[in-house]
């Protein structure tokens, strides 16, 4: 009972005043208002952005995402070190007043596995959130507009569930695939068509011009500054949203014009569409490239092609994984399902990494740290590839790692030890704390209904598999 109550009348429970769950009511409200009506377009965004629970909320996001400094070379430890709170005080300052410019990008490449670079786009710490403040406000507005087809950087999806959706369309006689990637798509994204699809939900002008200076803002290299006409630098907080709405205008007229022809699957950049015969698929990949002529993009000529799983001898990958048709034992020997493992690519990576850990630049390393920096590695891969047929995958990558460790342990006795390899089983590495991959797949669900185990045959009926009497000559000689 709370004094000054009147006895019969309950108390009030008092709900704490959390910025972050007043920016989430505030998302949650934009995406109903947005949903509701699908041509509003929202005028009065810029304050929302500028709100200090917002920004709070947009600098645990980047503090929790971690990443190196921009061209100011100021970091995350730094700015925690001086004062968050000013520091943000200061930026809800420059947007208010509007001074606030964003810096050039800094550029760093990152090999690929055919030889080629990847351009990566490094913001500003104080660019990148701003950027995620900007994303907390209007991702829900564009969100509500997304088509079911698309996957990638949206909440609450991830590949995990594309790759269901291919699993369970293939399944249902989607044998053909158009598996297809853009050239160079965050470095061919048109500026004036982005801005048109952005200004079909936001009008607020200061919105929109903050949009235009992030994109316009310069890439700084080593030879120096240089300006952006086209393109979305990779690795912004901004970017993947923008992708998005960039590509939503592909998902818009394939449903319109091509749904009739086979199921879009999309994850950013990459897709797949799923076609139940061979006019269909060709069809499709005719319509795909009309549709990218007209948003400015090209399709990479040697990683997009027709596939036929049907029979099971051709399969394709798709992020990171391998898809193709196996013949199901235990559920229909005389049908193929759809099953997917990691794809040779990704087993080379994880290898490289393994090696690089357990090479000789670590032999005055102890054994035990070798083990901890190898099994954040482990989890995080098992983590992506443990929903799927990964079990042969996964004991390939424990025997590996086995026998590097064993090696590694081997070199830095020297010319003359007297190491044991049988000394060293995988029960040992487990004990001394090593994450093994083996028995962890989790598949989310079954392709169809498995069959027993048991045979189904009654038991005073033999069914004569390993050379028994059958149950109709037992008759027979009964009758007898």
């Amino acid at each position: 009972m709370i004094a000054g109550k009147p006895e019969g009348m309950v108390a009030r429970t008092l709900r704490p005043n959390h910025p972050k769950s007043k920016g989430r009511k505030l998302r949650r409200r934009l995406y109903v208002c947005a949903k509701r009506s699908k041509s509003r377009r929202f005028h009065a965004l810029y304050d929302r952005i500028c709100r200090p629970d917002i920004l709070e909320e947009a600098w645990n996001c980047v503090r929790r995402n971690g990443g190196s400094a921009g061209v100011d070379g100021e970091t995350i430890v730094a700015i925690e070190m001086n004062g968050v709170a000013s520091w943000l005080d200061d930026i809800r300052v420059d947007l208010e007043t509007g001074r606030y410019r964003p810096r050039p990008v800094l550029r760093r490449y990152i090999p690929k596995a055919d030889g080629s670079q990847r351009p990566l786009g490094i913001p500003t710490v104080r660019d990148r959130v701003v950027q995620m403040a900007t994303k907390l406000v209007i991702e829900p507005l564009f969100e509500a507009g997304f088509h079911e087809c698309s996957y990638g950087f949206r909440p609450e999806r991830n590949a995990t569930q594309a790759m269901e959706a291919i699993r369970e369309y293939g399944n249902d006689g989607f044998h053909w695939v158009y598996d297809a990637d853009i050239a160079k798509f965050f470095d061919s994204v048109d500026h004036r068509k982005l801005m048109l699809l952005v200004e079909e939900r936001i009008s607020d002008r200061r919105v929109l011009k903050l949009l235009r200076q992030w994109l316009r803002c310069g890439v700084m290299e080593d030879a120096g500054l240089k300006p952006t006409r086209v393109g979305t630098p990779q690795g912004g907080v901004i970017s993947p949203l923008l992708a998005n709405i960039f590509l939503n205008a592909f998902d818009r007229l394939w449903c319109h014009y091509g749904k009739e022809l086979g199921v879009l699957v999309r994850y950013a950049d990459d897709f797949v569409i799923l076609c139940r015969s061979r006019r269909s698929v060709l069809t499709a990949s005719v319509l795909v490239r009309r549709i990218m002529a007209r948003l400015g993009l090209k399709l990479h000529p040697k990683k997009t092609k027709v596939v036929n799983l049907s029979r099971g001898r051709e399969g394709f990958d798709f992020l990171g994984w391998h898809v193709r048709k196996c013949r199901g034992i235990q559920r229909n020997p005389r049908r193929r399902f759809v099953q997917r493992w990691p794809s040779q690519k990704a087993m080379c990576r994880i290898k490289r990494r393994i090696w690089q850990l357990t090479s000789s630049a670590h032999s005055g390393q102890k054994l035990r740290d070798i083990i901890e920096w190898l099994n954040p590695l482990l989890r995080g891969w098992r983590g992506y590839f443990r929903t799927g047929n990964s079990d042969r995958k996964f004991n390939q990558i424990d025997d590996y790692v086995h026998d590097r460790l064993t090696h590694w342990l081997r070199r830095r006795g020297g010319q003359r030890t007297s190491f044991d390899p049988h000394r060293w089983p995988h029960a040992r590495f487990r004990e001394l704390g090593l994450y093994q991959l083996r028995t962890t797949v989790r598949y989310p669900a079954q392709a169809t209904r498995r069959r027993p185990l048991v045979s189904r045959v009654r038991e005073n009926r033999t069914h004569g598999l390993k050379g028994g009497p059958t149950f109709r000559s037992t008759i027979r000689s009964g009758e007898r």
